[in-house]
């Protein structure tokens, strides 16, 4: 499928597309060049990797890819070609690889990337981010404080966000994000559902381009509650927050019980569903799509996704990850960024 668009062609520009390296001894660089080894994916976008040709070219060799894939190293993303695979080298310094394991020098390097990129979204040097997996524990520092790519991106652009798991089937929002399981009930707050809920509907509208998307709140208790037989909390906040939203014109509904509203299907009568924390929403998405799910992060002034796995430390190296889900992660994230830049221009005047 060509995602090129006509206006694009027109001005022979491409969408810049940033890419963080991740962990450099997971799978990252391998489903990011197995991604990138098929010319067809530089009619789409202009590919700016954050990390090292000389780390890139490792992993190639590993890989025992096709010699006609080279990296343009540069040293700013304004430097990046079309139809190269451009690398922003983030030091000249040698850097240890261990495939497999968990190190330091690895979590030093994705922090560099990650904040690099960050850095140029900013400024308007590059135009989508692409996260490949990090490790969560070996990336945490005085400068990353955070569980995962999610949190740390919304504190950078202050605002707040939405991790939206993505695929074919089901768009699943989860509120609570990374929190311990006996955390959830404490933090799900009239407040926090609802600028969830807000935040899905209008992320359904600007960035998937559905008019009036229907939104599902899962409920947190078994049974939602039954009655409060087995607890009150989705009968005293939640369903009070879906009668407010849906004053104001969302059209949200809930709570549903999880068990049977994956169980019978209805999830397909929705444009979204809301689960309320990481489990709820991620077992049933990875049972429809464990290889080419999408992670998105609504709320952000800019597109950010990832893929749906994390950095497969077992088969590193081996040549056994698939770059389906991160392939997934380029066209959506070009996808969406055309779908806000005409949403944009059709309600910037609304006489026409």
């Amino acid at each position: 499928m060509n995602y090129t668009t006509m206006e694009e062609k027109k001005n022979n520009t491409r969408i810049r597309l940033a890419i963080t390296q991740g962990d450099i001894n997971g799978v990252g660089y391998e489903v990011i060049l197995k991604t990138f080894s098929d010319s067809r994916m530089y009619d789409i976008c202009t590919p700016i990797l954050y990390g090292s040709t000389k780390v890139a070219s490792y992993h190639k060799k590993l890989l025992a890819m096709h010699q006609d894939m080279t990296f343009n190293g540069i040293h700013y993303a304004s430097e990046a070609i079309d139809r190269k695979f451009n690398v922003v080298n983030l030091t000249n310094e040698e850097v240890k690889i261990e495939v497999g394991k968990l190190t330091d020098v690895a979590g030093e390097q994705s922090r560099l990337s990650l904040s690099r990129a960050c850095e140029d979204l900013k400024k308007g040097d590059v135009d989508v981010l692409v996260t490949a997996p990090i490790s969560k524990k070996n990336i945490q520092s005085a400068d990353f404080d955070f569980p995962g790519h999610t949190e740390y991106l919304s504190h950078q652009f202050g605002c707040s966000s939405l991790m939206i798991m993505v695929c074919d089937r089901i768009r699943i929002g989860i509120v609570t994000n990374h929190l311990a399981l006996k955390d959830v009930p404490g933090a799900i707050t009239h407040n926090l559902l609802f600028d969830k809920i807000m935040l899905m509907n209008e992320s359904l509208k600007r960035d998937f381009g559905i008019p009036m998307p229907k939104i599902a709140v899962l409920a947190l208790d078994p049974h939602a509650g039954d009655n409060g037989v087995i607890g009150n909390q989705d009968q005293t906040v939640i369903k009070p927050v879906i009668d407010e939203v849906q004053g104001k014109g969302v059209l949200a509904y809930g709570p549903y019980p999880s068990d049977g509203f994956f169980g019978s299907s209805e999830f397909n009568k929705f444009d979204g569903v809301l689960a309320l924390y990481h489990d709820q929403g991620l077992i049933p998405f990875k049972l429809m799509s464990f290889t080419e799910g999408v992670n998105f992060t609504a709320g952000l002034p800019y597109v950010r996704t990832s893929p749906a796995h994390g950095t497969a430390f077992d088969i590193a190296g081996k040549d056994k990850a698939s770059e389906q889900s991160f392939r997934s992660a380029v066209y959506l994230a070009c996808q969406i960024l055309r779908n806000r830049k005409e949403y944009d221009e059709l309600t910037a005047d609304p006489l026409r």
